[in-house]
Formats: structure tokens, C-alpha cells, sequence
């Protein structure tokens, strides 16, 4: 399609081609010399002795936003287990308060109802799975 699209602007006498009083109607054709499109029409211009190979292409200048790295995600499954206190402790509930209660004396079930402590040793499987979370790892 490029190529078709600069013969086409080759065809035209360069009289039409700029006219001063005139806007050119072809404009959405128009491609910048510099461009790649472009360039056969500047190598047309100045002679075939600028098709040599060891030419370097025009680059464009576009600036690439350095990333930041990647966005890790949060398990969700996690988030919704695990709290963070006030003082910066990650809290989780206690187990075996589901179900099967009628076995379980009144003392074992509201022991099984607080919230406890998430043991030091399971603090780096927490925190892989919440990234996010705003823990301090100095809390006792």
C-alpha cells in the first residue's frame, strides 16, 4: 500500500504538488520525508546513488517509559483470612470452628472463636501471598 500510495505522488507534476495558494488535498497521503514511507520519495529525489545499503534508516525518537517492574497480585483467598492489627500483627482465625460443635464443650468453643496470632515462622507465607500488606515485622 506504501508503495502505491508514493507513486502516486510521484505521478503528479510537481506544479500540482505545491501550489502556493493552494492546501494540498492529498494530506492524509502525505507522509514526513523522515518517515518510512516517505523515505523512497527523498531517495527518489536525490538519485539512486542513495539506495546503497550501508544507508541507515531514519529512527524515530519515540521515548520508552522505563517500566517499573511487575505488578505482583494479591491471593485473594489470603486476603480474606488474614488482618492486620492496629499495632501491625497479621490475626487469623482458629480452626475447627465450622462445624461438629455439639462435641465441643462451651470453653473450646469460644476459645476457637478469638483471633490469634499468625506464628513468626509463617510471617514469609503470608507476606508472598499479600505483597501489599502493611505489616511491621517488628511487632512481638
Amino acid at each position: 500500500m506504501a508503495m502505491s500510495l508514493s507513486l502516486a505522488r510521484l505521478a503528479l507534476p510537481p506544479v500540482l504538488q505545491a501550489l502556493p495558494g493552494r492546501r494540498q488535498a492529498h494530506s492524509a497521503l502525505a507522509f514526513p520525508a523522515n518517515s518510512f514511507f516517505g523515505a523512497p520519495l527523498a531517495v527518489a529525489a536525490a538519485g539512486a546513488a542513495a539506495l546503497s545499503p550501508a544507508a541507515p534508516l531514519p529512527r524515530s525518537l519515540a521515548v520508552v517509559a522505563a517500566g517499573k517492574g511487575y505488578k505482583m497480585k494479591t491471593h485473594k483467598a489470603s486476603a480474606k483470612r488474614f488482618r492486620v492489627t492496629g499495632t501491625g500483627k497479621i490475626v487469623r482465625r482458629c480452626a475447627g470452628k465450622q462445624h461438629l460443635l455439639s462435641k465441643k464443650n462451651a470453653k473450646r468453643r469460644k476459645r476457637l472463636s478469638k483471633t490469634v496470632q499468625v506464628n513468626k515462622s509463617d510471617y514469609s507465607n503470608v507476606m508472598g501471598a499479600l505483597p501489599y500488606l502493611k505489616v511491621n515485622k517488628k511487632a512481638g
